[in-house]
């Protein structure tokens, strides 16, 4: 074997000497200690035409959430369940099987319970939208949130604001006065921790004081 392959050259390319390892380390850990926040700002800043930040295809849509007025421009395949929670920030409105069964995005539209994840928000256009963020707040409870606290009629929790829409609505729809009346009127709204009697003794003891 010859002094050259012994050294290695050749056969790992060019021989790295200490003075060059160290002089690379050094480099490297200047780069490091950088405060990215000063990279970033030398960088030049996006950016993003008008038409290139506009959705593609979108529809212009206006409607009331909250008493409030919202005009938007959406894609016209957005569900009232996704413009609600994406475009205007309110997350109370759950996501759960996307699929209408589950019940966790009920909210009301026009007074009326809806499944917001089977509903396009385009098909709202002048409607009035209620999500559990307009029911009540922290120091003045609705009487079915104040119901729920006082039953426990809840668990984990994340079913609870469409079983909450749901309730306040039956409250005020046609149905009879007994447990089972209840629970046909709130099937659609599932929960999976199964606190089912405690949701039904919450709504019938606002139903008594109404």
């Amino acid at each position: 074997m010859s002094e050259r392959e012994k050294r290695g050259e050749g056969l790992r390319g060019p021989h790295l000497s200490r003075r060059s390892f160290l002089a690379s380390s050094s480099t490297i850990g200047l780069i490091a200690a950088l405060d990215p926040r000063n990279v970033e700002a030398q960088l030049p800043a996006p950016t993003v035409s008008d038409e290139s930040s506009r959705i593609r295809g979108a529809v212009a849509v206006a409607f009331r959430v909250n008493g409030r007025e919202h005009r938007l421009e959406v894609d016209p395949r957005t569900t009232l369940l996704d413009c609600l929670r994406d475009t205007l920030a309110l997350t109370g409105t759950k996501k759960g099987c996307d699929h209408g069964q589950c019940g966790a995005c009920t909210v009301h539209v026009n007074g009326r319970r809806v499944n917001s994840c089977l509903s396009l928000a385009v098909m709202h256009e002048g409607s009035e939208i209620a999500t559990v963020e307009g029911l009540g707040s922290p120091d003045a409870l609705h009487p079915i949130q104040a119901a729920f606290l006082e039953h426990d009629a809840y668990q984990c929790g994340y079913c609870t604001s469409g079983q909450i829409m749901s309730a306040v609505a039956l409250v005020g729809e046609p149905c009879g006065p007994s447990d089972d009346d209840v629970r046909e009127l709130m099937s659609g709204n599932l929960c999976r921790c199964g606190a089912y009697p405690n949701i039904v003794a919450a709504i019938q003891q606002v139903r008594r004081e109404t």
